[in-house]
């Protein structure tokens, strides 16, 4: 990969027009604001961040750690009790169709609730459920969805300990929502966070992207297209675990700065909020970004950009070049990272943009999501 670039006028004000807080000032929620871009961003920092600001939320991870039976964040002994670091995450499930090639709903709810406990380097241990249902579902379909959610849960190895079930009218809902929380333990030195990438970091994948929102716009019938692409849904935690043990056997805990999944937003959208977090330039290689021919060819149709499709089983990884060449060795060895490759690297400026390094030599800039693009992937 070529080295560095020197930032142009341009980058340099994109840079500083990143880098400011704007007031939020929309005055009614669009589907812009669910899509996982900029809009999604601006409201969870200019609104909810406004009214629940507390030092766990405002790190804006996708989840929260903490500590059980003491206080402060980084102390291992209070009152010579061992203290136990948790994860905890939320999230909401409103796909559309609930059924596509490789996975449905219920999957979903699971493997995604799954990875945002793992991208902390945790174990995740329990599931909760809450299921708002339309008037008239048919219970075959929710039997189907309720067998996907058992086995899903155990080819991760957690389970389903609690849940809730709401039933509204019909048209007041469209067919199924899931809400899933989860709970897990961390059980290592690991202190990942998208504030910890620094100059000189390798940014790993886990593989092909776009397979997620590809295989749902198909499965909508926007696109005449007859392809075997399927979703990536998939529990990310035994690829995580991996990589951690192969951090620990290099006696390199701290070399595993960042973890990500790239969902909404795809690729493009969580770079860029690692690069704010971490006040650095993250530099892609084009030619490096693995896609498959098929994602390709669907977002070349409809004019979209791989970068920013959905993602449900693939992850981003920033970590100390010393262990990237090592990491990715493990990855591969694993069903869910035998595409890993590094496709990227930080360096110290432009400040919070991410950019991109083309097959003819140019660079340009790689900017969040804006608008909405595919609404009701996840």
């Amino acid at each position: 990969m070529t080295t560095g670039f020197s930032p142009s006028p341009l980058f340099e004000r994109v840079e500083r027009a990143r880098r400011r807080k704007h007031k939020f000032r929309d005055t009614q929620i669009t589907l812009a604001h669910g899509s996982g871009g900029r809009a999604m961003h601006e409201l969870i920092e200019g609104l909810f961040l406004e009214y629940l600001r507390n030092p766990l939320l405002e790190k804006l991870e996708d989840q929260a750690v903490f500590e059980v039976g003491g206080s402060g964040e980084s102390t291992l002994q209070s009152n010579g009790h061992a203290q136990t670091r948790m994860a905890f995450t939320t999230d909401s499930y409103v796909v559309d169709p609930i059924f596509f090639p490789g996975g449905d709903i219920g999957k979903l709810a699971v493997n995604g609730t799954v990875n945002d406990l793992a991208m902390s380097g945790a174990r995740p241990l329990y599931l909760s459920a809450g299921f708002i249902l339309e008037e008239g579902f048919p219970i075959d379909d929710l039997r189907r969805i309720l067998e996907s959610m058992r086995d899903a849960a155990a080819e991760a190895g957690v389970a389903v300990v609690t849940g809730d079930t709401k039933v509204v009218q019909k048209g007041s809902a469209d067919k199924l929502f899931i809400n899933t929380s989860g709970v897990a333990v961390i059980e290592t030195p690991l202190n990942v966070s998208a504030a910890r990438a620094e100059v000189g970091d390798k940014v790993i994948l886990s593989g092909t992207i776009g397979d997620h929102g590809t295989t749902i716009m198909i499965a909508r019938g926007e696109l005449e297209l007859e392809t075997e692409i399927e979703s990536d849904t998939a529990p990310l935690n035994w690829l995580v675990q991996e990589m951690v043990a192969e951090a620990g056997s290099l006696r390199a805990f701290e070399g595993l700065h960042c973890l990500r999944d790239p969902t909404r937003g795809g690729v493009a959208t969580t770079l860029n909020e690692i690069a704010l977090s971490s006040e650095v330039c993250i530099e892609l290689d084009e030619d490096l970004i693995p896609v498959r021919e098929e994602a390709k060819g669907a977002c070349e149709i409809l004019g979209l950009d791989p970068l920013y499709v959905a993602n449900e089983g693939k992850l981003i990884a920033i970590v100390a070049p010393a262990i990237a060449d090592r990491l990715v060795i493990r990855m591969k060895q694993n069903c869910y990272g035998r595409d890993a490759c590094i496709i990227g690297e930080v360096k110290a400026e432009p400040r919070g943009i991410v950019a991109m390094r083309t097959g003819f030599g140019g660079t340009r800039i790689v900017d969040m999501l804006v608008g909405e693009q595919l609404p009701r992937i996840c």
